[in-house]
C-alpha cells in the first residue's frame, strides 16, 4: 500500500460524540462503495473481531461496541472506489454525516505507516493489530481443506514466518501492533480471531 498520510491528527467534531449511523446505513453504503465481495467480507470480519473484543475484553456496553464495529466495518470503505485517496475519503463522508470522532479517528489510525497518525486510544490500538492479521489469518484458512475447522494459531505463526507466503502482509507491522497492547500475545490475539470471523459471510 503506498503511503497517504493525512497530515492532520484530529478529526471529527467532539460535539458529535455518540452519534453513529446505524448497521444498515453502514452496509448502504458498503454496497455503494465497495463492488469487491471479498474486501467487504475483510471488513466484516474487522468489524466481528471488534465488536467481539469490546464486549469480551473490554466490557463495553451497546453503544460502545457499535463504535468498534463501524470502525472495523468502514476502515476500507474507499479502497476499492478511490485508492489513491484511501482514508481520506471515507474520513471526509463520517465527517459530513456528523459521526463520532472516536470512530473517524479509528479509521485513520488503523495504518500508522500509510497515514500517520498513531494509534491512541484501546480501539485504535486493536483496529491496527486486527485490521492485518485477519486478513491473513483468513488467506491461512483458504488453503486448507477444512478451512477453519481445526486450525490453529501454531499454523498461523508458521506461516508468518514464512515470508512467501501472503508476501503483501507486512509481519513487522503486525508484530509492532501487538507490541502496543498490553497483556495480549501474538498467539493469543491470533486465537481470538479465528474464533469470532470462522462464521462471518
Amino acid at each position: 500500500m503506498a503511503s497517504h498520510k493525512l497530515n492532520r491528527t484530529t478529526f471529527g467534531d467532539p460535539n458529535n460524540a455518540g452519534n453513529l449511523m446505524s448497521l444498515e446505513e453502514a452496509h448502504s453504503l458498503l454496497n455503494e462503495w465497495v463492488p469487491n465481495e471479498r474486501l467487504r467480507l475483510h471488513m466484516k470480519q474487522v468489524a466481528a473481531n471488534m465488536k467481539a473484543w469490546a464486549i469480551e475484553k473490554e466490557g463495553a456496553d451497546e453503544q460502545t461496541a457499535l463504535k468498534w464495529e463501524l470502525a472495523g466495518l468502514l476502515h476500507d470503505a474507499d479502497w476499492e472506489k478511490y485508492p489513491d485517496d484511501h482514508c481520506r475519503i471515507i474520513i471526509e463522508e463520517l465527517e459530513r454525516r456528523n459521526i463520532d470522532p472516536d470512530v473517524i479517528r479509528c479509521i485513520a489510525s488503523h495504518g500508522p505507516n500509510y497515514f500517520g497518525v498513531e494509534p491512541v486510544s484501546k480501539m485504535d490500538k486493536m483496529i491496527y493489530a486486527i485490521d492485518e492479521l485477519s486478513g491473513f489469518i483468513h488467506a491461512a484458512a483458504l488453503i486448507r481443506p477444512t478451512r477453519y475447522d481445526g486450525l490453529e494459531p501454531k499454523s498461523v505463526l508458521k506461516r508468518l514466518k514464512t515470508p512467501s507466503f501472503a508476501a503483501q502482509v507486512n509481519r513487522e507491522e503486525i508484530n509492532d501492533a501487538v507490541s502496543r497492547i498490553d497483556d495480549v500475545s501474538l498467539e493469543g490475539l491470533i486465537q481470538f480471531i479465528i474464533d469470532h470471523q470462522k462464521d462471518i459471510a
